[in-house]
């Protein structure tokens, strides 16, 4: 328990740096369009956290989408909505490939956006091999996620002459690839992001500036647009509000802040999405008891979504709704009907404060 509070507490104070903790991904999940970013640091956001990753959020929300990002790593500013992806710095073809059966299936994926083969020519790694390993690569994510899109990107310029003339000659085999695997019926399509950069958005020679990677968002959002589902439909959402039976209030949060309370409110908008067992807002906010805690009484919170146990919930056909961890109701605090009352966990006790409607926003 104490651990876990000082982990919180050193998490809460790099959040409110700005920046996210990297490292394994944390499960967040807004409900929607499952996309895994796919690559190395330049999908990772070497030099800028988060990379591409911040404008295509960005983007995809403005446009009313609705995306999941997935993967087994971790990064990005508080900013970032959802703050999972599949880039790991350093890596080849040949290292992704070794990986991807499994990440897919553990994230499950319906779009990937995958950009590599930098490193293949930064290490001089058989370069000449690497178009038949990135084809390989595509037939193992296409034949473990056979209805997939799977969007495959030129790799971005590089400022040293003898590196970016090689991944030109890289980057022309690429088109031929993926028309290959469209005749063979792939969800394969291909993504020209070499020409959407150049060497001037370049801040060490290799990974992009800010500017740069905001270029990289909007092409892969672009593409993203044109294949219909890759993204979802715009408007539409899973979001449920959660009314109490007793009060005809919904659950709802005063801020998006770590450890804010849950209370009753007019139910002008709150919103939550059902993901598995969490129940999330703003994105990346779980439902959560406190502290962990199990007692009756325990405070029921916001908090960044972390996969645990206190923040897992199931919603019962008799309207209750239980924590996983603790067994116990999510309750208006004193049987209170009113705006501000807090919500707790209570044994459950088949009372109507105990009771919760999930339906779509008026």
């Amino acid at each position: 328990m104490r651990t876990r509070l000082r982990w919180l507490a050193a998490a809460a104070a790099v959040l409110a740096a700005g920046t996210f903790l990297p490292g394994t991904a944390a499960a967040e999940s807004n409900g929607g369009v499952r996309v895994m970013p796919l690559g190395d640091s330049i999908t990772e956001g070497t030099q800028v956290p988060g990379g591409y990753r911040i404008g295509l959020w960005q983007r995809v929300t403005a446009g009313g989408y609705q995306v999941d990002l997935v993967g087994s790593q971790s990064n990005g500013p508080a900013s970032l909505g959802d703050h999972d992806h599949e880039g790991h710095p350093g890596w080849r073809i040949d290292q992704i490939d070794a990986n991807i059966v499994s990440w897919l299936r553990s994230s499950n994926p319906h779009t990937v956006l995958l950009h590599i083969g930098t490193n293949d020519v930064l290490q001089n790694h058989d370069v000449a091999g690497a178009p038949g390993r990135l084809s390989a690569l595509v037939d193992h994510i296409t034949a473990t996620a056979p209805d997939a899109e799977v969007f495959v990107a030129t790799i971005i310029p590089m400022s040293n002459s003898g590196q970016e003339a090689a991944g030109r000659t890289f980057n022309a085999t690429i088109p031929g690839m993926v028309q290959s695997k469209q005749n063979a019926g792939k969800h394969v399509h291909l993504v020209d992001m070499h020409a959407a950069l150049t060497t001037a958005d370049l801040i060490d020679g290799v990974h992009p500036t800010a500017g740069g990677y905001d270029k990289m968002a909007a092409t892969w959002f672009t593409a993203l647009k044109s294949v219909p589902g890759s993204i979802g439909t715009p408007g539409q959402s899973t979001a449920r509000q959660l009314v109490g039976v007793q009060s005809s209030r919904c659950a709802d949060v005063p801020g998006s802040a770590d450890g804010t309370a849950v209370q009753l409110q007019d139910c002008a908008g709150a919103t939550w999405t059902p993901d598995g067992k969490q129940l999330t807002a703003f994105g990346s906010k779980c439902l959560d008891a406190s502290g962990q805690g199990t007692a009756d009484g325990t405070p029921v919170i916001i908090w960044s979504c972390s996969g645990q146990a206190n923040q897992q919930w199931t919603v019962n056909a008799d309207g209750t709704i239980t924590g996983t961890q603790s067994g116990r109701c999510l309750d208006a605090n004193g049987q209170g009907t009113a705006a501000g009352t807090k919500l707790i966990l209570w044994t459950c006790n088949g009372q109507a404060n105990q009771k919760w409607t999930l339906r779509a926003p008026a």
